[in-house]
């Protein structure tokens, strides 16, 4: 069964590279350094020409992922931008001060978002509960949640994985990510039996070595 790879890119040389490498998917950003941010258009525009869907990070600073109603508003309206460069999709997250999903302001950026993919990024991971997390997101209407099962790396939270897996029963997607590589990608495959993996791809082979393990499993 095919294995779907998001490849996470910061700069055209990268994003030229995850897909020349076999990448199925693009999440497009500033700064991986930092987690990820608002990438530049010009950015997202290129990546856009490369054949396979891009979705665009929307995160504007680094830190925490609980915001205020004017970085709300802010957010609202890079979204619009992302939106109207032509991403595929946006990725986000947004929590309460107690680490709990703000579902007002989710269903905000996902109606703004449209017919748009809306991805829940790795903020999931902080909150306290996974699984009421994943109905609040499924009410909300998102199509996929980045998590590494609530652990430091996918691998380490492959059984949470699975049990999300089950859990959302094709309500909502599960992409597992945080520290894939080729080494550890068919045994994080296996044991969450999750069907999309995420990885950095800010270096040379990265994509790559996902694949070859993939085909090779």
């Amino acid at each position: 069964m095919r294995i779907l790879i998001e490849a996470a890119v910061d700069s055209v040389a990268a994003a030229d590279r995850a897909v020349a490498e076999g990448a199925h998917r693009l999440e497009v950003c500033g700064n991986l350094g930092v987690g990820g941010l608002t990438p530049a258009l010009p950015l997202l525009r290129h990546c856009l020409t490369l054949g396979v869907p891009c979705l665009a990070m929307l995160r504007h600073r680094a830190g925490d992922f609980v915001y205020g109603p004017s970085e709300i508003a802010d957010m609202h309206a890079v979204a619009s931008e992302l939106c109207d460069a032509g991403a595929n999709g946006i990725v986000f997250g947004i929590l309460r001060r107690d680490a709990s999903i703000d579902a007002h302001a989710t269903r905000g950026i996902v109606q703004l978002a449209g017919s748009r993919e809306t991805v829940f990024h790795r903020a999931f991971d902080a909150t306290p509960d996974a699984r009421a997390a994943l109905d609040t997101l499924v009410d909300c209407g998102i199509t996929r949640v980045l998590t590494a099962g609530q652990a430091s790396s996918a691998v380490e939270g492959a059984e949470v994985l699975a049990r999300l897996r089950t859990y959302a029963a094709g309500r909502i997607e599960i992409l597992a990510g945080g520290g894939v590589r080729g080494p550890n990608v068919a045994e994080l495959v296996r044991r969450s039996g999750v069907r999309q993996v995420h990885a950095r791809a800010t270096e040379p082979g990265v994509v790559a070595a996902i694949k070859a393990a993939l085909a090779g499993a």
